[in-house]
């Protein structure tokens, strides 16, 4: 009964599914779902890597954005964080290890819960103030904090259409003999042509979207949970009008990874590979917007932790007594974090709910968080983090100074020991 049986099932007994459908039984069933059977990030092997695996100045400037929050609802002397799809916990346990060294008594106050469908080795077990939740959704309410989802929304099942000449198809998994293959038919949900008008989109000819109808119901519950505070979300996506070109993305932007190799065959590997999407910030906007969320703003990963000051840790780690290799590896880690058409393409899109507009660090650089960052510690990678130079678990080695941002730091030699 794994996933590529219950698909080939669910075809016999009625017919070609959509491909939603698909995606979503060949990531979340019970049995052997891709999700569900294995832990895919990290350190320790899986398909592919988060920002939280890269290194742990990730989180630490994801603790000072949420200091900051803290410090505009008034300093709570409970302030609630949930991050959704929380994984292993490797982002919880960085931001409560960094928030500890941030002033006010934030630490205190600072409540992590580790929202999770699936049981799974966790390393911020027995952390104080953490808290892991197994559940669908998130079943809070009155919430007066930050609700967090780093690379969530990419693994929603999403429907494809394509403009079949000049009719609207959807397309959907079905059988030919023993072969899974994709067929075209009717839209299955008017959902789907009503998103197209919404966004005013008008499809080239052959042209191939995939259209993620859960985002309205996910807005409403995160908006249900939360009474006051912050929504973060951090995903690799675009605003619809460069999601949707037609030049640049004719065929959609589904893909599948398997240990790290682009496969871009969703058909195969059924339950043994991601299957994933870019996120419409647009849609996900308007969907909190109507769900009763402010939008504050939107930046690119490499502005947020650029205003955040980013490259104060940069600099810092030369005052650490590190060998040549670990100077490196923390080097390239920092690196990749902004690295263009990479993570650093990644996009924060931050709301509020009864938050009012304050001016947040993470979307325009002040003053006040350099002085804050200067004198807070650098992060170092630990063995839960990756090592990007040695290649370790990502398929060979990775360039990286190419990728730095910092030239004065970049021509640095690394000290000798």
């Amino acid at each position: 009964m794994n996933a590529e049986y219950e698909i080939r099932r669910r075809i016999d007994e009625r017919g070609k599914i959509t491909f939603a459908e698909f995606m979503d039984v060949a990531l979340y069933w019970p049995q052997g779902g891709y999700y569900t059977g294995r832990e895919p990030v990290g350190a320790q092997g899986g398909d592919f890597y988060t920002s939280p695996a890269v290194h742990p100045a990730f989180g630490a400037l994801l603790a000072v954005q949420l200091f900051q929050m803290w410090q505009h609802m008034g300093q709570p002397s409970t302030f609630p964080v949930c991050e959704l799809g929380a994984g292993n916990g490797l982002l919880s346990r960085d931001i409560t290890s960094y928030a500890a060294e941030l002033p006010s008594g934030f630490s205190a106050a600072l409540r992590y819960v580790c929202l999770e469908q699936r049981s799974v080795d966790s390393l911020e077990s027995g952390i104080s103030g953490t808290s892991r939740v197994l559940a669908d959704g998130l079943p809070f309410k009155n919430l007066q904090g930050c609700i967090i989802s780093n690379e969530y929304l990419d693994a929603f099942p999403v429907h494809q259409v394509v403009l079949a000449g000049d009719v609207l198809k959807e397309v959907y998994v079905g059988l030919d003999g023993q072969h899974l293959v994709e067929l075209t038919g009717e839209l299955s949900h008017p959902g789907l042509a009503k998103r197209l008008d919404d966004l005013q989109l008008q499809l080239e000819p052959w042209q191939t979207v995939e259209l993620n109808l859960e985002l309205g119901s996910w807005s409403r519950n995160v908006t249900a949970a939360l009474d006051r505070g912050f929504v973060l979300t951090i995903d690799y996506g675009r605003p619809a009008p460069d999601l949707y070109d037609p030049e640049q993305r004719h065929r959609g932007t589904l893909v599948t990874y398997h240990q790290h190799v682009q496969t871009d065959s969703p058909l195969t590997l059924i339950g043994q590979q991601d299957i994933t999407a870019q996120v419409d910030f647009t849609s996900v906007t308007r969907a909190g917007e109507t769900a009763g969320l402010d939008t504050l703003g939107m930046v690119t990963q490499r502005e947020f932790l650029g205003n955040l000051h980013l490259d104060k840790l940069q600099q810092y780690l030369r005052n650490h007594s590190l060998t040549p290799q670990q100077m490196q590896a923390n080097r390239a880690g920092i690196t990749d974090l902004v690295r263009l058409e990479g993570l650093g393409d990644f996009k924060v899109l931050i709301q509020s709910k009864n938050g009012g507009s304050p001016n947040l660090w993470g979307l325009t650089s002040s003053p006040e968080a350099a002085d804050l960052v200067e004198r807070l510690p650098v992060p170092l990678l630990t063995d839960s983090h990756l090592s990007l130079p040695d290649g370790r678990n990502i398929g060979g080695e990775t360039e990286f100074e190419v990728f730095w941002p910092f030239p004065d730091i970049a021509s640095e030699t690394p000290p000798d020991s």
